[in-house]
């Protein structure tokens, strides 16, 4: 170990070792079932994996474009229109990036400042927070109402403020697998009128809603459209987590500043990938058929959940699904999750981790992005638990 005279003052000085982490390497020490981590362990489209070859072959392996694929930024903006109504200029209102994760930090660094504040949702991905810190900005935390994971307007509308830049929303949500309502988006446009707030859409899990709903997309609302950012992912969509491409949209006098900063992180995604998605998208049922290939998945986790000791709570929409345990042991959800990977062997995600206080609920989160075989064995461990 280089032992270094350097001494660095560090801009997230209360981050160190995460829950994640360490459940992550617990579950490697004891080989646990990997019921936490929401990316897929079954393998992705034969024809997908077959256009990166091609593209590799075809000698598309340098710098892409720095926005993205002309032809895949048309494919993505011929599905938001088809399916949203929506028209973005795949020029300048489509940016392709290095994963839906970069271009969340690209659109919270190029838009906040110091001194702004930025209103986001708790429980959540643990990016948000930290990501507007960075940027000398203020993370305003609104915790969602306990069951059903919903956005209380009242306390969204009692810290609106003159410093508020953005508000950060997740749906369909992770981690509790909730979904948005027409009325959320009507109440969310009335409260941002007049004003000059951005909403910075993350909906990564846009293809994966279920029971017959239809995603309520920001790009789909007229009035919201024309103030929000919308991120997805082509790992999510497409089950291919590691090769990190996503993508945001939006008005093209908010997108210019995005680019700003895009181009000096990453400048270009990932060539072959970029020319495999342009042709995979143009087949749409590759997407439009995500939500009843999911559906059957949280059916099989819900039906074998049933014959176990927990209350599982309805998932609407993404990869994951809550269970409550509080009626069986008082012990702290982290406790319990370390309990289930040493004694069970199976891994879970402790609710509480998706809290920037730690709020401890007893409830425990389920990735059902697995084959079915890993979900039946994940949960008849997790049913031993008493």
């Amino acid at each position: 170990m280089i032992i270094s005279p350097v001494n660095p003052i560090s801009k997230l000085n209360d981050v160190g070792t995460t829950i994640f982490s360490i459940i992550g390497q617990l579950a490697n020490e004891f080989n646990a079932i990997n019921l936490s981590q929401g990316s897929p362990d079954f393998p992705c489209s034969v024809d997908l994996r077959r256009q990166v070859e091609l593209a590799m072959q075809a000698n598309h392996n340098q710098y892409a474009p720095m926005t993205g694929l002309p032809g895949l930024k048309e494919q993505i903006s011929l599905k938001i229109k088809n399916l949203h109504g929506q028209n973005y200029d795949s020029d300048e209102e489509i940016l392709i990036t290095g994963s839906a994760s970069q271009a969340l930090y690209s659109v919270i660094s190029a838009l906040v400042k110091p001194g702004d504040e930025v209103i986001y949702f708790e429980p959540c991905f643990d990016s948000y927070a930290p990501i507007v810190r960075l940027q000398g900005a203020k993370p305003v935390g609104i915790k969602l109402t306990v069951p059903e994971f919903q956005i209380d307007w009242n306390l969204v509308k009692s810290v609106l403020n003159t410093k508020t830049k953005m508000i950060i929303l997740n749906s369909p949500h992770n981690p509790s697998g909730s979904v948005m309502s027409q009325s959320d988006l009507d109440i969310l446009a009335e409260l941002t009128r007049e004003t000059d707030i951005i909403v910075l859409s993350d909906e990564v899990y846009e293809h994966v809603i279920f029971d017959g709903q239809q995603h309520l997309s920001m790009s789909g609302h007229k009035e919201l459209a024309a103030r929000s950012v919308v991120v997805t992912s082509f790992g999510k969509t497409f089950h291919v987590t590691g090769w990190r491409v996503g993508c945001c949209v939006g008005p093209a006098v908010i997108m210019k500043e995005v680019v700003k900063v895009h181009q000096f992180m990453m400048f270009s995604a990932d060539t072959p990938m970029q020319y495999a998605f342009c042709e995979h998208m143009k087949n749409p049922v590759h997407y439009l058929g995500l939500s009843d290939f999911y559906q059957s998945k949280r059916d099989l986790m819900t039906q074998e959940l049933k014959s176990g000791p927990f209350d599982i709570l309805p998932s609407h929409g993404s990869f994951f699904m809550l269970i409550n345990y509080g009626h069986l042991t008082q012990k702290s959800d982290s406790e319990v999750v370390k309990e289930l990977i040493c004694k069970q062997g199976v891994a879970t995600i402790p609710l509480s981790a998706f809290y920037s206080d730690g709020t401890d609920n007893k409830l425990l989160r389920l990735s059902f992005s697995k084959n079915e075989q890993t979900i039946i064995d994940g949960v008849r461990a997790l049913n031993n638990f008493r």
